[in-house]
C-alpha cells in the first residue's frame, strides 16, 4: 500500500534521545518488549484497532510496537512507523522480515518532519513522549492526521511506584534512583504517563480511557531489562556528575541484587506501564 509524503514541520520537538542507538540497547528494548507486548496488544485492542486500518507508529524504534499493531490490523491494513535513527531502522526492517510481516514499512524522519498522507486510523506510541521537550505540541500536529473518529493511543511511564515499590530493597533502590535522577537531568518526563490525561484534554479529545499495569517478578530478565536501562544512561550519568560508585562493581551488580532481591523472598517491577487512548470526535 503505497502513499506519497509531504511532510508538516512541527517546530523544536526532539533532544538527544536519553537511552541511545547502541546494539546493546535494542537488544535492551528487545528483551523489554517481550515482557510488555501483552500489556500493548491490549490497549490496542481495547482502543478499537483492526483489520483494514493504517496506523501511525511514532518513534517505532526496532518495531515492537508496529509489529504488534501490524499484526492487529492483517494484510488489508498498513502500519507506518517513524523513526529518526538508521541503524534502528535496519534493525526493524530485518525483524519485520523474518516474522514474515508485509503491512510494515519505515520510514526515516524525525518527529520535527511528520510524514503527511491521507489519514490514519490511529496514531500509537510507546516510550516515545517522555524524551519530547513539547509532546503536546507533537501530539497536535498527529492528531491532525488522524481522522475524526480515529484513535491516539500511547503507552508511558511513572516512576512513583517503581521507586515506592524499589525502596524496600537497598541496592536495587539505588539503581532505580541513579536511573530516576539521570532521566531527570536529561530533560525526560519520568511521569509522562500520568501527565497524558491533562494532554489529551488539551488537546481537545475526550477524557481518556487509562489503565496502569505494573508487571512484577524475580527471575534475571526483570533485573536484566533494567540494569540495561542504567547501562545505557550511564554515560549520561557521569557526564552529569552523579555517583554511581554506591552500586559497585557494574559487572558483579546483576548477581549482587539477584540475591537482595531472593535473600528479600519478594519481587520487583520492570515499569509501571500507564496506557492512554481516546478517540477523536467526529
Amino acid at each position: 500500500m503505497a502513499a506519497t509524503f509531504a511532510t508538516m514541520n512541527l517546530g523544536k520537538s526532539t533532544c538527544d534521545y536519553a537511552l541511545g542507538y547502541t546494539s546493546a540497547e535494542h537488544d535492551r528494548l528487545m528483551r523489554q518488549a517481550g515482557l510488555i507486548v501483552p500489556i500493548t496488544e491490549r490497549l490496542f485492542r481495547e482502543a478499537g484497532i483492526g483489520p483494514g486500518q493504517r496506523i501511525l507508529d511514532l518513534g517505532s524504534g526496532v518495531g515492537d510496537v508496529s509489529m504488534v499493531a501490524a499484526k492487529l490490523v492483517g494484510t488489508s491494513g498498513e502500519v507506518v512507523g517513524i523513526e529518526r535513527d538508521a541503524h534502528s531502522i535496519s534493525v526493524a526492517e530485518a525483524r519485520v522480515r523474518a516474522a514474515g510481516f508485509h503491512n510494515i514499512r519505515f520510514m526515516k524522519t524525525d518527529v520535527n518532519d511528520i510524514p503527511v498522507t491521507e489519514s490514519f486510523d490511529a496514531a500509537v506510541g510507546r516510550f516515545i513522549l517522555m524524551f519530547l521537550p513539547d509532546p503536546l505540541s507533537v501530539l497536535k500536529s498527529v492528531a491532525q492526521l488522524v481522522r475524526p473518529g480515529g484513535v491516539l493511543a500511547f503507552q508511558e511511564v511513572s516512576w512513583i511506584p517503581m521507586l515506592a515499590l524499589g525502596a524496600r530493597l537497598l541496592l536495587w533502590s539505588h539503581v532505580l534512583d541513579a536511573i530516576h535522577q539521570t532521566l531527570l537531568r536529561s530533560s525526560a518526563n519520568p511521569e509522562m504517563g500520568l501527565d497524558l490525561y491533562g494532554i489529551f484534554l488539551q488537546l481537545g479529545l475526550p477524557a481518556p480511557s487509562m489503565h496502569m499495569d505494573i508487571p512484577l517478578g524475580n527471575d534475571a530478565a526483570f533485573i536484566e531489562v533494567i540494569l540495561g536501562v542504567l547501562r545505557s544512561l550511564r554515560p549520561l550519568a557521569e557526564q552529569h556528575h552523579l555517583p554511581l560508585d554506591g552500586l559497585g562493581h557494574f559487572d558483579t551488580l546483576p548477581a549482587r541484587i539477584q540475591d537482595e532481591i531472593v535473600s528479600a523472598n519478594t519481587v520487583v517491577c520492570v515499569v509501571p506501564l500507564v496506557s492512554t487512548w481516546s478517540r477523536k470526535p467526529k
